[in-house]
């Protein structure tokens, strides 16, 4: 058995920002995560050139002003999205794609340098490894009076005086026992609340050179008829490695892998040529089946559904148990912005 002050579920981004901010505050933090990584839905992949492909969270804009002064807290840079060329819109099967270029204008996504995971490594450095517990999924939470307990997988128990769960709400509801049983309201909100990303399909074909940017191309693909429904050029911010990333048809979850890569590749063929041919590597990441991410629902839910409800802002059992994961946020839930809202939300409240 082990005690804390305040126990934060889950080390994804607002778990970690949280903990972070807590430990600002000189407070005694301990993060549990079921996982035996830590960055929950943000998970970057290093390919065999050395391309950083993001599975996970990837753009964020001026729209999201808490990450953004986050990022400069931390001291982390960024750089904007390529977008320069000609961009492809397929709307029809029997047709060739529309060609259209993206203006200047426009307002810009930006990429974290080096990847989406330095977010991750730069907070889990300040925390401390040796208190980011892994491989640790919280199977019930026991009020104890002036204490909360938590039960893992293995049987082990944590005591805090705080407990704050960072996971989706739908998965936390599903995963977890409560002792008392949380209220009604809050436990049909939670099922009914959308998982974001957990839907989604991401890819990236790594290559050994930006053969569309030399076709003049912006790597930007949106497709009404193909596997890819979404894409964009994914090169490093020094131009030191290449890739295209970007979103599959989500119903082609029933396919096998090779199924999905096959059928990607043809469609760049069709776009770009018989250089898309020779990739380098190619990644995929079906949220659905990361089950320490996505649980099914129970009923039809819509994007965004329920996200920063304002139920999420209370606390239970005996205001010893609060939420604070990204769709619980009061701004951009869902987002990395969301995440870092509600962390900097529940840091500020806990003594």
């Amino acid at each position: 058995m082990s005690r804390s002050s305040i126990i934060v579920i889950g080390a994804g981004l607002s778990g970690l920002a949280t903990a972070y901010f807590l430990k600002k505050k000189r407070m005694n933090v301990l993060v549990l995560e079921a996982n035996t990584k830590i960055g929950g839905r943000i998970q970057t992949i290093i390919g065999n050139n050395s391309a950083t492909m993001e599975m996970g969270a990837t753009w964020f804009g001026r729209q999201h002003p808490n990450l953004l002064a986050f990022l400069k807290e931390i001291e982390l840079d960024y750089f904007r999205q390529h977008t320069q060329g000609i961009s492809l819109f397929e709307t029809m099967s029997f047709v060739p794609p529309q060609k259209f270029e993206i203006p200047d204008s426009d307002e810009p996504s930006y990429r974290l340098a080096g990847g989406t995971s330095k977010l991750i490594e730069k907070l889990a450095n300040y925390i401390g490894l040796e208190y980011i517990k892994l491989d640790t999924r919280i199977v019930e939470i026991t009020d104890k009076g002036s204490e909360v307990a938590l039960k893992d997988d293995k049987g082990y128990l944590y005591l805090a005086s705080q407990v704050v769960i960072t996971v989706p709400p739908n998965l936390a509801i599903n995963t977890i026992a409560y002792v008392p049983a949380l209220p009604k309201a809050l436990t049909e909100l939670a099922l009914s609340t959308h998982t974001w990303m957990g839907e989604s399909i991401k890819f990236a074909v790594e290559y050994a050179s930006p053969f569309w940017k030399q076709k003049q191309y912006s790597g930007a693909l949106f497709s009404h008829v193909g596997i890819i429904t979404e894409m964009y050029d994914h090169s490093a911010y020094d131009n030191s490695s290449f890739a295209l990333m970007g979103f599959l048809n989500g119903s082609t979850n029933v396919l096998t892998k090779q199924a999905r890569q096959d059928k990607v590749i043809k469609q760049l063929v069709q776009c770009y040529g018989a250089e898309a041919e020779n990739f380098v590597t190619y990644h995929e990441k079906v949220w659905r089946e990361d089950i320490l991410t996505f649980c099914p629902y129970n009923d039809l839910v819509m994007a965004h559904q329920n996200n920063g409800d304002a139920l999420y802002q209370n606390s239970f059992i005996n205001s010893k148990l609060h939420f604070a994961g990204s769709e619980t946020a009061t701004e951009n839930p869902g987002y990395m912005d969301g995440a870092i809202v509600a962390a900097q939300t529940i840091s500020s409240k806990l003594k």
